[in-house]
């Protein structure tokens, strides 16, 4: 019974859709009855779209109602095969049927929608492509109109002369003046015809002007080729000539070099190089001045910029640019090649070498740094003897200290270049005397010799160039010679002190008696601080007697018990400034100048009494006759030396000076001057 209802209901349905009724047959097989074509599109376009949603509106509301009216029937306890919740859910069915239609519909109009639109799209792009094309077309024919009016001829880059000047010199089957003057083109035809004429012309002539430079060059050529020849023979008599040079002192080829490469040197170097030469020439024959370094950097130097290489150095500079930014440089990096770049020097440097009497040789080697604008010098001493005897004389001949003071206060520690200040400021340099064992010192009379002059006070007179190095020249030279030969000989003085002998020349024997017992029994170098703390050179000390320029040294004279310890101060402008000598006796106890006349006395007779000593000039035998002085003194002074009678035996220090007094006065004071020749000893 539920079966015939159900398809009942079906059969309505599709009558109501419809779609044609089937009829199964006998063996299953479903036979049509009422053969229909449904298609929904052809049912599409009969209806409209507003119809459409207002009927599925209401499809939607009375579903809504048809639900809300089977809820209540099982609420109000209608069974479940209730015949008329039955009605009701195959009404509901067949309203759901319905707006599926709808759906499908509303689906199928919006894919022809999109259809339309899509092939209205289509036409558009077509359209539009179409007006592309023309309008392509256009610009292109708009270009061709451009470059045909502004089309200019070759003829129009000519130089043409004058109308004037073509109707004047162009002959008359070119001109044409029946023809030209009342049209242009012709005009200009024949112009340029006139213009060509004129140019085969000057092409003959240019041919016959090529001919005659190559002969000419041809000629010059030959000449060349023949100076050419010329120069085996002329090298050969160069080379023969040589030994003839060297024995006339006259050595041209190789002045000639050291002239051109002099012309590379920098103001200052250059302003030395001629005086020197100069002076060599005209007052000493044993100076010699030669040029050291690299030529090719110093031509550099001097060379303007090139333009050529500007493409060159731009993509150096972007390569820098990108090095630094991969690897950026820390502040203290950055520093240290600012101070490398103001403390370079230049590539060509100046050799002076002195020669001295004994054979001794003084090398100055002269540098400029150009960023300072200051002069710097090195030194080295060659000799024909051994300086390695002597362990004291070890700070003789070093380039710090061997031309220390060779003027007054100048110790070429400090740039005198009062803008250096300035310039040390910005890169962080705090004093330039670290760095003089590398870059040389800057004496003042360094700066002198090269031309330099810096004045502290504007009113000074102030000497430039070659003036201020002439002006200078030979007192120098005689210094530094003079320096040379006192710090040798001081070496030779040395090295005899180390081994308890004191060296006294013949011309100075008359300045001590024949015999003298006391002997040197130490001599040893002694540094700044070991002889500021010695208490009996405070004095000294006090004074300002004792710089850190100086020397120093210790003395130890013994005789018996008695040992007498001098402290020496050697000044580097010894012999002109004396040594000091301060001294302390042990024997008995302690003594010092401060605590006993007679040690004061015995310093004065080798501090006050100096010039007695001086020997032959320049008095390089000044600090062994000092010496030998003291031995005396000690000798005299131990000799003098009242005995205590109640002690039996042999007196320690017999007397072997002969002595007019052996005291004198209030403070006992004993007889050390020695009077020559009668030998004998007496009070001052």
């Amino acid at each position: 019974m539920a079966s015939d209802s159900i398809k009942k209901r079906k059969s309505k349905v599709l009558r109501n859709e419809g779609v044609p009724e089937m009829k199964r047959g006998r063996g299953g097989d479903v036979e049509q009855q009422d053969v229909r074509v449904y298609n929904e599109e052809v049912e599409l376009d009969g209806r409209e779209p507003e119809q459409d949603y207002l009927q599925f509106k209401e499809s939607c509301q009375a579903l809504a109602s048809l639900m809300s009216e089977i809820q209540e029937l099982k609420a109000n306890g209608a069974s479940e095969g209730c015949m008329e919740v039955e009605q009701k859910r195959m009404q509901s069915c067949i309203l759901f049927m319905t707006l599926k239609k709808f759906n499908r519909l509303a689906h199928m109009r919006l894919k022809r929608g999109r259809d339309q639109t899509h092939e209205a799209k289509q036409k558009v792009d077509v359209l539009h492509l179409q007006l592309q094309n023309l309008l392509y077309e256009v610009m292109h024919l708009q270009k061709e109109i451009s470059k045909c009016l502004e089309f200019k001829s070759k003829h129009e880059e000519i130089d043409l002369v004058s109308e004037e000047e073509f109707y004047r010199d162009a002959p008359q089957d070119i001109s044409r003046p029946q023809l030209t003057k009342d049209d242009p083109h012709q005009l200009t035809l024949a112009r340029l015809d006139w213009e060509l004429e004129q140019r085969k012309r000057l092409a003959e002539k240019y041919k016959e002007s090529q001919s005659t430079k190559e002969k000419i060059q041809k000629s010059i050529e030959v000449k060349k080729e023949h100076l050419r020849s010329l120069q085996p023979g002329l090298n050969a008599i160069m080379q023969a000539s040589l030994p003839v040079q060297e024995y006339l002192s006259m050595p041209f080829e190789q002045t000639q070099k050291q002239t051109e490469i002099a012309r590379h040197l920098p103001p200052p170097l250059y302003v030395l190089f001629v005086q020197a030469n100069a002076y060599s020439q005209a007052c000493d024959k044993n100076l010699w001045v030669s040029i050291n370094g690299d030529v090719d950097e110093a031509k550099a130097l001097s060379k303007p910029p090139d333009d050529s290489h500007d493409d060159e150095s731009d993509s150096d500079a972007e390569e820098e640019q990108e090095k630094t930014k991969r690897r950026r440089p820390t502040t203290g990096g950055q520093l240290d090649d600012k101070r490398k770049e103001m403390l370079k020097r230049h590539p060509l440097s100046l050799c002076i070498d002195l020669k001295s009497k004994d054979g001794s040789i003084l090398h100055l080697y002269f540098y400029y740094l150009m960023n300072l604008n200051i002069m710097t010098v090195k030194t080295t001493v060659s000799t024909n003897t051994d300086l390695t005897t002597a362990i004291s004389a070890g700070e003789l001949l070093k380039s710090d200290t061997l031309l220390s003071c060779l003027y007054t206060n100048d110790q070429g520690r400090e740039t005198p270049n009062p803008a250096n200040r300035y310039q040390f400021d910005k890169v962080g340099i705090v004093t330039f005397a670290d760095y003089v064992e590398d870059l040389g010192y800057p004496y003042k009379w360094v700066q002198n010799l090269g031309g330099l002059h810096f004045p502290l006070d504007s009113s000074e007179g102030v000497l430039i160039g070659s003036s201020l190095s002439a002006s200078h020249m030979e007192n120098t030279m005689k210094l530094l010679r003079g320096r040379v030969l006192s710090r040798l000989a001081l070496h030779k003085q040395f090295a005899s002190l180390e081994h308890s002998i004191i060296p006294i020349s013949s011309e100075c024997q008359n300045l001590f008696p024949a015999k003298i017992i006391s002997r040197l029994a130490r001599w040893t170098t002694i540094s700044q601080p070991e002889y500021m703390e010695l208490p009996y050179t405070r004095h000294v000390a006090d004074a300002g007697l004792a710089k850190e320029s100086d020397l120093y040294f210790m003395a130890v004279v013994e005789r018996g018990t008695a040992r007498l310890h001098a402290a020496v101060v050697l000044s580097p402008r010894y012999p002109e400034i004396s040594p000091l000598f301060s001294l302390s006796l042990s024997w008995k106890g302690e003594c010092t100048g401060r605590t006993d006349d007679n040690l004061r006395a015995m310093e004065s007779e080798v501090n006050v009494f100096k010039n007695e000593l001086q020997g032959p000039r320049p008095g390089y035998q000044l600090l062994t006759n000092q010496v030998a002085r003291l031995c005396v003194c000690l000798d005299v002074y131990l000799e003098t030396e009242g005995q205590d009678d109640s002690v039996e035996g042999p007196r320690e220090f017999p007397r072997e000076k002969m002595c007019l007094r052996t005291v004198r006065g209030p403070n006992r004071l004993k007889p050390f001057k020695y009077n020559h020749p009668q030998g004998f000893f007496s009070h001052r």
